[in-house]
């Protein structure tokens, strides 16, 4: 079962925030934590990661011994993410229809050990890119912010390796995680955040605090336990 901490823009644009939020994740259970890389990254925004904070982030991530993972979601932000050597790679759901040929790249380029792909913006029956081996992992993901249960209607049955492997959620709370772990779910991606009343983006509303994300991991890993020998 593995657990990833979206730390995404909720640092707010606070870089100095980054070392604490990776300290909590990793205390909090989180088997890796994640960035966006080429979103809102112009001088000036938010979200504007540099290649030499990008380099202090993983030496942060290093620090406190968890994995750092980050979605590249424009070819620049591919770039960080090889210049790091990450061994994970996650193709965000945008990406998919903006950019299909460098996720095609990114699905064929061995460097990565995993790459793990949301599909919350892919209407189609049919997987937008080939699976040949086990290299790439599909999650299930409704990209809306928030999600609410009326918009789980076509939640997965049971997950699977075939076609989903984990989910990404943007739900409320941890039950919606919990509730796709008891569908076999190995993966769970949950924003993460230290201040859900914080505004200044959409995503806090939708995170865990690091109390919440212990729950989830420690109730995760039973209920993961119990549906692999049933």
């Amino acid at each position: 079962m593995i657990f990833i901490a979206e730390i995404g823009l909720n640092h707010n644009g606070n870089f100095n925030i980054i070392f604490e939020m990776i300290k909590e994740a990793k205390n909090s259970g989180a088997d890796i934590v994640k960035f966006q890389f080429g979103w809102r990254d112009k001088p000036g925004e938010i979200n504007c990661i540099d290649d030499n904070l990008a380099k202090d982030i993983k030496s942060w991530c290093d620090y406190h011994e968890i994995e750092m993972m980050a979605s590249p979601i424009t070819p620049d932000g591919l770039k960080k993410v090889k210049m790091l050597n990450l061994k994970k790679c996650k193709i965000a759901s945008r990406t998919v229809l903006d950019y299909p040929d460098m996720c095609k790249d990114i699905i064929n380029d061995k460097s990565f050990e995993k790459v793990y792909c949301s599909l919350g913006f892919w209407e189609r029956e049919n997987l937008p890119f080939e699976n040949k081996s086990d290299h790439l992992k599909y999650l299930y993901c409704i990209s809306k912010y928030p999600t609410y249960p009326s918009d789980l209607k076509n939640f997965p049955k049971h997950f699977n390796d075939e076609k989903y492997y984990g989910y990404s959620d943007h739900t409320h709370g941890i039950s919606t995680c919990l509730f796709a772990i008891s569908r076999g779910a190995q993966l769970v991606e949950k924003h993460f955040t230290l201040d859900k009343t914080s505004q200044v983006i959409r995503d806090h509303a939708i995170s865990a605090t690091p109390y919440e994300f212990s729950k989830l991991v420690s109730i995760g890993r039973e209920i993961s336990k119990i549906f692999s020998i049933t």
